[in-house]
C-alpha cells in the first residue's frame, strides 16, 4: 500500500500552442501546478498547503490558480506571471498574486478569455452561485448571471453576447441548459424536454451561431447534440445507442473531440463538424480511462492544434497526454523519475450480477494472480450519481496484492449504463441500491469466495453504502471501512453546506417532504443491528459530509461495544488529498481488513440472519 501511494500522478490542466502543458503533479505530497515545456523540462509553479488547479490565460504568459485551505472547498483565485523573475529570498517559485479572495465563500474558476476570467461564487447569500466576469488589468467585475441555484458548467460565446450554463433541474440527476444574454441579463431555458435529461459540456462554434452539448433528452445514452441559435432547433451530431458520449468542440469549430464510455473504458476520437463523421481514433492505450470520472476534462489549445487529456488504467497511474490533432499522435507527460510499478497489478474481469428483481449489476472483479485466499472486499463508489471506471485505484491494487478478491460494482443509481439505471435509486428507492449489495454477496460463492469473509469499503456515498450494508444486512458482512460517509441522511442534510443541501435534496429527498423515509433509510437508525468491526476515516474540514456524521456513528457503536476505529485529519476535507495522511490512513485500513478477513482455523460464524 505504501509503495503504491507514493507513485506520483500527473493530470492535464491546459495546453498552449508553443508545446507547453500545464499539469497537476503530486510529488510534493499534494497536487501542485507545474509547466512542462516542449523540451520536456519541468517547472514548478505553486507550493500551496492544499490542492492547486488552474488554466493558462489566453494572450498572456500567465496562469490563474484555484486553491483552497485544508480541503474546505472554499476556492480562491490567484495569478502567476510566468515571465516574472523569481523573487529573491522566496525560493524558485514565481510569486502568487491574489486575484479573487474571500475565505468565507466559494470561488470556482469557470472560464478564461483574453484579458478576463469567469468565476462562480456563492458570496451573495452563501447558497446561490453567481457568474462573474473580472477584468485582469482593472479588476472591474460584471455579474453575468445571478438567477439562483448551483451552477455546474459555464461557457461564454466567442462574440461575448451569450453565456451558456448548466444548472440542476428539479428531478434528480437532471441538469438544465440556460442561455444568458450578457446585454440585458435575459435567461432562456434551452432544455424544455419532458424527461429527466442530463446536459453537460456546453461549447460554442467559433462564430457563436450554434452550441454543442452532451445530453440525453428522449434517449437512454448521452449523445453530442447541436443547438442552432437562429433557428432555435436541436439536432444530433454524434450518437451511439449503446454508449454514453461526451464532446468538446475545437476552437476553430472544425472538429469535436468525443469520449466514448464502454463499460468504464473511456476512449477518445476526433469527429468532423458539422456532419459528425469519424476522422480518427486517438492514440491512447486500450482498457483505460482517457477522460471523465475524477480526471479533469480534456482541454483544447487556443489554436485548436492540440488537446491535453489525462489517462490512467488499473495498471497505469494517471499521466497527462498531449494529442496532436493533425496527425492523431500523442506525447505522454509522465512524472520524471517515476519509480517502477510493483508487480502483480491486474486488470478486472467484467461481470453482470443478477438481482432478485431481475436487474443486472455491472461489476468489475479483480482477482489475485494466485487465486486469492477466499476473502473479498466490495469497493463502492461515491456519488451516488457516479461510476466506477477502469482507472488507477491504489487501494484496489493493494487489496488484491494482499490476497483479497475485489469487487467494484456499479450498483443501481450509477451513471454510464443508461438513464433508467441511474434513476433506480432516486429518493424513496434508496434502499433498492443497498439491496444490490446483498445480491453481490450472494453471488460471491460462484467465483470461489467464502461468504463469511467479505468486507465493504467506500467513500462519501460509498461510505453510506458501507454503513447501510452493515446496518441493514448484518449477517452478510465481516467488516467495513467508511471514508467520509453518511451515517444519517437526516443529519447530513441538516448540517451540510447550505448550497449543497438544496442540490442534494433532489437526489436523496427533502427534509420537508421525505424526513420519515430519510430517517428509515439511515444506518444510524439501525445501529443496534451492526456488529461488524468498523474503520472510519474523515476530514475535519469536510464541507459536504460533516465530521459529525463520523463522530455519531462511532459513538453509537462504541456505546454498544462494537469494535470501531476513527481517524480524523485536521487538514483534510471530503477525502484525503495529502500523501502524508494517505500513508497514515490507508495502510492502517488495509491492515484492519487483513485482520478481520483472515482465516481462523476451526472458527465458525456466529452471524444470524439479517435484513436483505
Amino acid at each position: 500500500m505504501r509503495s503504491l501511494l507514493q507513485i506520483p500522478s500527473v493530470a492535464a490542466r491546459d495546453v498552449d500552442t508553443e508545446g507547453r502543458t500545464l499539469v497537476s503533479y503530486d510529488v510534493t505530497g499534494s497536487a501542485q501546478l507545474y509547466e512542462v515545456g516542449a523540451d520536456g523540462e519541468w517547472r514548478q509553479l505553486t507550493d500551496l498547503d492544499g490542492v492547486a488547479a488552474g488554466r493558462y490565460l489566453p494572450g498572456a504568459r500567465a496562469v490563474v490558480v484555484q486553491h483552497d485551505a485544508g480541503g474546505n472547498e472554499r476556492g480562491q483565485l490567484s495569478l502567476v506571471d510566468l515571465d516574472s523573475p523569481d523573487v529573491a529570498g522566496e525560493g524558485p517559485l514565481p510569486p502568487l498574486v491574489p486575484f479573487v479572495h474571500d475565505p468565507a465563500f466559494v470561488h470556482r474558476l469557470a472560464g478564461v478569455a483574453p484579458g478576463r476570467v469567469l468565476y462562480l461564487t456563492n458570496r451573495r447569500n452563501g447558497v446561490d452561485f453567481d457568474l462573474v466576469s473580472r477584468e485582469i488589468a482593472s479588476g472591474k467585475e460584471t455579474v453575468l448571471y445571478d438567477g439562483g441555484g448551483y451552477v455546474a458548467e459555464v461557457e461564454a460565446s466567442p462574440d461575448g453576447r451569450w453565456v451558456a450554463l448548466t444548472r440542476p433541474n428539479a428531478p434528480a440527476n437532471s441538469l438544465q441548459l440556460l442561455l444568458v444574454s450578457t446585454e440585458d441579463g435575459r435567461i432562456e431555458p434551452l432544455t424544455p424536454w419532458g424527461d429527466d435529461a442530463f446536459v453537460r459540456t456546453p461549447s460554442w462554434q467559433p462564430d457563436s451561431s450554434a452550441l454543442l452539448v452532451s445530453g440525453n433528452p428522449g434517449r437512454e445514452m448521452t449523445a453530442v447534440l447541436r443547438y442552432d441559435l437562429a433557428a432555435r432547433t436541436w439536432s444530433e451530431v454524434v450518437a451511439d445507442p449503446g454508449h454514453d458520449l461526451v464532446g468538446w468542440v475545437s476552437p476553430a469549430g472544425a472538429h469535436v473531440l468525443v469520449a466514448s464510455n464502454d463499460d468504464g473504458a473511456v476512449s477518445l476520437a476526433l469527429h468532423s463538424l458539422p456532419d459528425g463523421e469519424l476522422v480518427r481514433d486517438l492514440d491512447l492505450p486500450a482498457g483505460g480511462c482517457a477522460a471523465l470520472h475524477r480526471h479533469p476534462d480534456p482541454v483544447w489549445s487556443q489554436a485548436g492544434d492540440a488537446v491535453a487529456v489525462t489517462y490512467s488504467s488499473p495498471v497505469e497511474p494517471p499521466y497527462a497526454v498531449r494529442l496532436d490533432v493533425a496527425s492523431g499522435t500523442s506525447r505522454a507527460v509522465r512524472p520524471p523519475d517515476r519509480p517502477d510499478l510493483p508487480g502483480g497489478l491486474v486488470a478486472p474481469e467484467s461481470h453482470r450480477v443478477a438481482t432478485p428483481d431481475g436487474e443486472q449489476i455491472p461489476t468489475f472483479v479483480y482477482r489475485p494472480a494466485d487465486g486469492g485466499d477466499g476473502s473479498a472486499v466490495l469497493v463502492i463508489h461515491g456519488g451516488p450519481e457516479g461510476q466506477s471506471v477502469r482507472q488507477w485505484q491504489p487501494m484496489v491494487a493493494a487489496l488484491v496484492a494482499q490476497g483479497h478478491t475485489v469487487l467494484v460494482p456499479n450498483v443501481r443509481g450509477s451513471t454510464g449504463y443508461g438513464k433508467r439505471w441511474y434513476a433506480l435509486d432516486d429518493v424513496r428507492r434508496r434502499l433498492d441500491s443497498v439491496a444490490d449489495l446483498a445480491a453481490l454477496h450472494d453471488w460471491l460463492p460462484t467465483i470461489g469466495v467464502d461468504p463469511d469473509r467479505v468486507a465493504l469499503y467506500g467513500g462519501s456515498y460509498g461510505g453510506y453504502m458501507v454503513l447501510a450494508g452493515l446496518a441493514f444486512q448484518p449477517a452478510r458482512w465481516a467488516a467495513g471501512v467508511d471514508i467520509v460517509g453518511i451515517a444519517s441522511l437526516v443529519t447530513f442534510l441538516e448540517n451540510t453546506s447550505d448550497y449543497r443541501r438544496a442540490h442534494r435534496e433532489r437526489e436523496y429527498g427533502s427534509l420537508a417532504n421525505d424526513r420519515d423515509f430519510l430517517h428509515e433509510a439511515s444506518p444510524l437508525t439501525q445501529v443496534d443491528a451492526i456488529r461488524a468491526p468498523l474503520f472510519v476515516i474523515h476530514g475535519a474540514n469536510d464541507p459536504r459530509v460533516p465530521l459529525s456524521e463520523a463522530e455519531q456513528i462511532v459513538a453509537a457503536l462504541r456505546a454498544r461495544n462494537v469494535p470501531c476505529e476513527l481517524r480524523v485529519y485536521g487538514d483534510e476535507g471530503h477525502g484525503l488529498a495529502k500523501r502524508a495522511n494517505q500513508l497514515d490512513a490507508y495502510p492502517a485500513a488495509c491492515a484492519f481488513l487483513a485482520e478481520q478477513l483472515a482465516k481462523r482455523p476451526g472458527g465458525t460464524s456466529d452471524r444470524g440472519e439479517g435484513v436483505a
